[in-house]
């Protein structure tokens, strides 16, 4: 490789004007006519040009190999029926071919699994972007062509992009499809979930069939069949049932195939699991005040400031003592709807408190047995009793009694007492980790209460709290499908006055109201699992008991596991654990049943698996390249000049082409002036004397031309 290059000893400008004034001579000289002109110009520009400093600048340089990009796909989706066989293959045999060329390197690229799918884009944009453009001759890519990046394709490539196709022609996949899916809904109202199931590639005869088989389970409970069309859309309805993570389970069973190698792909992305989270619209409360006390607006103001809380409050005003003979149906201004909501609107609440509340007649035997059916049937209900709780007025005489959890003594304690928990009562979830509430080995930091009555507990009831005398002071027990829970003071107004140092009212008094209308966050035995990263857990098991698990956990694939639990609190056990894969799990410890959800339950490369090179085809077409499916035969590997096709078929079969690019680095670099600067000034004198010789000559023949004619 030879240049001209320059090397001024002036500045351009100077060597400019030299060469200009050098024409301005010729052009004189040509205008008087003296024949030297010309010489004498070219002395001029030939003066200028060695000023210029020209060198002739020769380079030496070595050939480069062509460059071949091989990408490998291995994710998730080729190691489906032969896909891995065929890719293994054509890798073989292309690097064989491609070490056989001479000149030639291979770049292999390998794209694995991504949390994102497979970014086969991204990882071909980088690897054609690491290589020198003049030396790429091609890009070859073995994969099935589900590649869930597309916008990172190169619109170009300086070279053909082929793709060889794993898979088969007789693929095919039926797969589900979420299309529409809530995130929350309303506890006991409908919502739907919109979905299809669709089929893809070549289906057999036997698979088409107009309806298929939908199983919907939710958390984990018994399965609900439906037949559902195929390739239609279709909103799934559903009712929620309980607040909190609601995980529902849709699937299908694959179609039975007669024919062998014949069944779909993968049953993969047959099935979901969706979790929508349980709220409830509002909460119903129904708060019955009797005998007027210092705590009186405890409850009211708990559950006024709460914005969820529907609250209606029944308060009883006539003293027990008085007895004037004013009927009952005169003591309001308004008819209170006692009827429409003991007895015909009870099944609308969601709880119903009892605030120092005595029989008095007001309300009839029947609508506390109806309180009692209401609780029986799923219905929640609080006591919070004073002194009326040992009178001959106290609820436990009335129907109601069969389901409180503790009968009283007749005995009221008149003394200060402070609050204590029980054993039961740091593992139980309403008073668990109240603040102050001190441990086994250390007394509470709260204030004292003054009074309450003593009750005997039932043998299934658990004693929360105890107050003087270590007697029963907050007692919580179920009866049926509801809650019930006693509290056998009327002081707890005392902590939320600050009195000694008060202590955590609102905070219990939440607790113990979320608890009775069942709220998952407070249940006592309960299986927590919380997805701490992409595939790391922490289950937790919140029980009453000493011990707890092993946890079985049930993987995708249909194998178990048992994961130990350790101790973590009282009540409160453990366990760190990564799940192999995304997917569905089910969780079982004793009774106790949980589904969880760790990514999608089909991963996103299952969700199309028959093989296409659809997404690759406009870079194909950009670039000369072309696509070879694999089942067909591994095609030929040919080199063609650049600019001519690169891919086609013959009688021999399929074949594809790189280009050779014949590029070259530059090893070193001599520059050899164009003259030396002797010859220069020989030059230069030599025109500038023939320029004067021509004009001498000139003139000496003038004259004797015109004595002649004379």
């Amino acid at each position: 490789m030879t240049e001209l290059r320059f090397d001024p000893l002036l500045p351009w400008w100077a060597i400019a004007a030299l060469a200009a004034l050098a024409l301005l001579v010729a052009g004189f000289a040509l205008w008087r006519g003296l024949r030297g002109w010309a010489w004498r110009g070219l002395a001029g520009l030939a003066a200028a040009l060695a000023l210029a400093g020209p060198a002739l600048e020769i380079g030496s340089h070595m050939g480069l190999s062509d460059i071949v990009i091989l990408i490998d796909d291995r994710s998730a989706s080729q190691t489906l029926p032969e896909r891995g066989a065929q890719t293994d293959a054509a890798v073989d045999a292309l690097t064989r071919r491609i070490a056989a060329l001479p000149n030639t390197e291979l770049r292999r690229v390998t794209v694995g699994d991504n949390d994102d799918g497979t970014l086969l884009a991204t990882e071909m944009a980088r690897a054609i972007a690491a290589e020198p453009e003049a030396r790429l001759a091609g890009v070859i890519a073995v994969t099935d062509g589900r590649l869930h990046d597309p916008a990172m394709l190169p619109t170009d490539a300086p070279a053909p992009v082929h793709v060889l196709l794993t898979g088969r022609p007789q693929d095919w996949d039926r797969r589900l499809v979420i299309e529409e899916a809530p995130a929350f809904g309303l506890i006991d109202q409908q919502i739907a979930i919109r979905l299809r199931i669709e089929d893809q590639g070549a289906v057999p005869p036997q698979a088409q069939t107009g309806s298929v088989n939908l199983r919907l389970s939710l958390d984990g409970g018994p399965e609900q069949v439906v037949a559902v069309p195929l390739g239609q859309s279709l909103a799934l309805p559903l009712t929620l049932d309980h607040a909190g993570q609601n995980v529902v389970q849709i699937g299908f069973d694959a179609p039975a195939i007669d024919e062998p190698g014949r069944g779909e792909l993968t049953d993969r992305n047959n099935a979901a699991a969706i979790s929508i989270n349980g709220v409830r619209d509002r909460l119903r409360v129904l708060l019955v005040s009797g005998e007027p006390h210092a705590g009186e607006r405890t409850w009211r103001n708990l559950l006024k400031s709460d914005a969820a809380v529907d609250l209606i409050h029944f308060t009883i005003l006539r003293p027990p003592d008085k007895s004037d003979g004013v009927p009952v149906n005169e003591l309001s201004l308004i008819a209170f709807p006692t009827q429409e909501l003991f007895m015909e609107r009870i099944e609308d609440f969601d709880l119903i408190i009892f605030d120092r509340y005595s029989v008095r007649g007001i309300l009839p035997p029947e609508y506390y047995a109806n309180i009692a059916r209401y609780v029986q049937n799923g219905g929640a209900i609080l006591v919070s009793a004073g002194p009326e709780m040992a009178g001959v007025e106290s609820l436990y005489l009335s129907p109601l009694g069969r389901i409180l959890p503790a009968r009283p003594t007749g005995q009221v304690l008149e003394e200060p007492y402070l609050p204590r928990l029980t054993d039961e009562g740091r593992r139980h979830p309403v008073t668990a980790g109240l603040p102050g509430g001190g441990d086994e080995n250390r007394d509470p930091t709260w204030g004292r209460w003054l009074r309450m009555a003593t009750v005997t507990p039932d043998p299934g009831a658990q004693v929360a709290m105890t107050g003087a005398d270590d007697q029963p002071l907050l007692i919580l027990d179920r009866v049926g499908e509801g809650r019930v829970a006693l509290l056998t003071s009327d002081q707890v107004w005392l902590w939320g006055r600050g009195f000694e140092g008060g202590g955590p009212q609102l905070e219990l008094l939440r607790r113990i109201a979320h608890w009775s209308m069942k709220e998952p966050e407070l249940e006592e035995e309960a299986l927590l699992a919380d997805v701490a990263g992409d595939l790391s857990v922490r289950f937790t098991r919140r029980t009453m008991a000493d011990s707890a698990g092993p946890l079985v956990v049930t993987r995708p694939d249909g194998e178990t596991e048992r994961v130990p639990l350790e101790p973590a609190g009282p009540g409160r056990f453990t366990a760190d654990w990564t799940a192999p894969e995304p997917g569905l799990y089910r969780l079982a410890d004793g009774d106790l049943r949980r589904v969880l959800a760790i990514g999608p339950a089909a991963p996103r490369e299952f969700e199309q698996t028959v093989a296409s090179a659809a997404a690759l085809q406009p870079l194909m077409e950009a670039t000369g390249g072309g696509a070879v499916v694999l089942s067909d035969g591994m095609p030929d590997l040919r080199t063609v000049a650049p600019g001519r096709r690169a891919h086609g078929s013959a009688a021999l079969g399929d074949w594809i082409a790189i280009t050779p690019r014949d590029a070259a680095s530059v090893t070193g670099l001599e520059r050899r002036p164009l003259l030396p600067g002797w010859a220069w000034l020989l030059l230069v004198s030599g025109l500038i004397l023939t320029g004067w010789l021509r004009e001498g000559r000139a003139g000496k023949a003038a004259p004797i031309g015109r004595d002649a004619s004379g």
